[in-house]
């Protein structure tokens, strides 16, 4: 039997599709390590190596350029990627270092960089020569990261804590993006439910102590799914804000790729209730349609997914007893599983997102029937894209009151949620709580007020 490509071949192509392609790490690694022959102890060296030189790139990268006298930037893309992966192995993992220099020189003639192998070899060897003390210092020194986040998010972050009540402070939260997430599951209501290692806070989730989650009993049958606890809440807060009743709709604005509509589908197909899920992107609503299915395999008529853009599409009416607007954002509160993200978003960024966000909620509360609510949740703390868009559009209005965040979670949880009141929001953050960063106010559509 052939032997299939190394851990560090696979980690490298990995790392191709995200720097050169485009591809998010949480997608892309999950595909590759399914479609090789490499034993578990061989997954696991990949994944480390490719979710840690996705954290630590500012600071792998202050170390190549001191190292090769040269800005990385100059360095083809897969030359800067084995460069990456060898000093990652130098510097944060406990792997020889000639292993290290050796198996990054044999992956660069085997990628057909034979003329690069040199380079990486004279950088690498260079690297090891010095005490790790000594790049400790230049990563210190260097002003392109900040517990391995560029100097913009950390200051993003830094504002977003002065405006709640949690205890952590900037480098702990910065740290705790740089540690990997555990795996949640939730488990459909009223097809599933959480025997084993529950989590925390949400009722319908369960942690996974190992394994592939695909190999779960109910998995398969889309009755269990992976989500994040801090998504499972988000969703459950806008279902149980009050009791379903039979003949409410329910609308998912923004859907794919489909967990929070997952969630409410479920929700709704116990109350006898129904739900619209929008998606613009084609290929995001199939995999909200994926979602789905097994919630669809158990009551067809539950949940319509519609194609097209939430700004424009018609609705029915009196309107939808329950909006959720799960916002295009910057995506910083999961920078967990997507740690390549820190390095492709840039502040200017946040300016259009800005702009969308005010578009959909404010379309959101036109789509609400008086009496109804929306939920605006954004996966990102950004004070731009959080309290200041709820702000900039309830002041032009008068038929919207804010909800009390805080206690509907609080009420819908296993137990209270310490730390995670924001004003009249929840602010749930990674270090505190063990979620993304997932940020979510309540808003209920009324006839009038003042």
């Amino acid at each position: 039997m052939a032997k299939g490509p190394s851990a560090r071949a696979v980690a490298l192509e990995v790392l191709l599709q995200i720097n050169r392609d485009g591809a998010y790490a949480n997608l892309a690694l999950p595909v590759a390590l399914s479609s090789s022959t490499l034993d578990e102890r061989d997954r696991a060296l990949v994944t480390e190596m490719v979710y840690g030189s996705l954290r630590r790139e500012g600071e792998l990268d202050a170390v190549i350029a001191e190292g090769a006298g040269r800005q990385p930037s100059t360095l083809e893309a897969d030359v800067l990627a084995i460069a990456r992966l060898g000093v990652y192995q130098l510097l944060y993992m406990r792997i020889p270092s000639h292993a290290a220099v050796d198996e990054s020189v044999r992956l660069a003639k085997a990628s057909g960089l034979q003329r690069a192998a040199g380079f990486l070899n004279g950088l690498l060897r260079g690297i090891t020569r010095k005490p790790p003390e000594y790049w400790t210092g230049i990563i210190e020194e260097d002003t392109g990261s900040f517990h391995s986040h560029p100097p913009w998010i950390a200051r993003e972050i830094e504002r977003a804590l002065e405006t709640c009540e949690v205890a952590d402070n900037l480098g702990a939260v910065l740290d705790a993006h740089n540690e990997p997430p555990r795996v949640t599951l939730v488990h459909l209501p009223g097809l599933s439910e959480p025997t084993e290692n529950p989590t925390p806070y949400s009722p319908l989730g369960s942690v996974l102590s190992g394994g592939n989650p695909a190999t779960v009993a109910g998995v398969a049958q889309g009755w269990i799914r992976v989500q994040d606890e801090g998504s499972q809440l988000a969703a459950l807060m806008l279902s149980r804000v009050e009791k379903l009743h039979e003949g409410d709709s329910l609308l998912d604005m923004c859907a794919g790729p489909g967990g929070k509509t997952a969630v409410l589908a479920a929700e709704a197909s116990k109350a006898h209730a129904v739900v619209t899920a929008w998606e613009k992107a084609p290929h995001r609503a199939r995999l909200v349609e994926q979602s789905v299915a097994g919630v669809l395999a158990h009551n067809p008529s539950v949940v319509n997914v519609v194609v097209g853009d939430a700004k424009v599409l018609t609705a029915p009416r009196p309107g939808f007893t329950r909006v959720l607007v799960d916002a295009p954002c910057s995506g910083l509160g999961a920078l967990r599983r997507r740690p390549e993200a820190r390095w492709r978003k840039s502040f200017d960024d946040l300016a259009e997102l800005v702009a969308l966000q005010k578009d959909l909620l404010t379309r959101a509360l036109d789509l609400c029937a008086p009496g109804g609510y929306v939920a605006y949740v954004t996966c990102s703390p950004v004070v731009a894209e959080t309290t200041e868009v709820v702000d900039a559009v309830l002041v032009a209005r008068h038929d919207a009151i804010l909800v009390d965040t805080p206690s509907v979670l609080d009420r819908v949880a296993r137990r209270p949620v310490m730390g995670a009141r924001r004003g009249s929001a929840v602010q749930l953050w990674s270090v505190t709580h063990g979620t993304d960063a997932m940020f979510v106010q309540l808003i209920q559509r009324v006839s009038s007020v003042g």
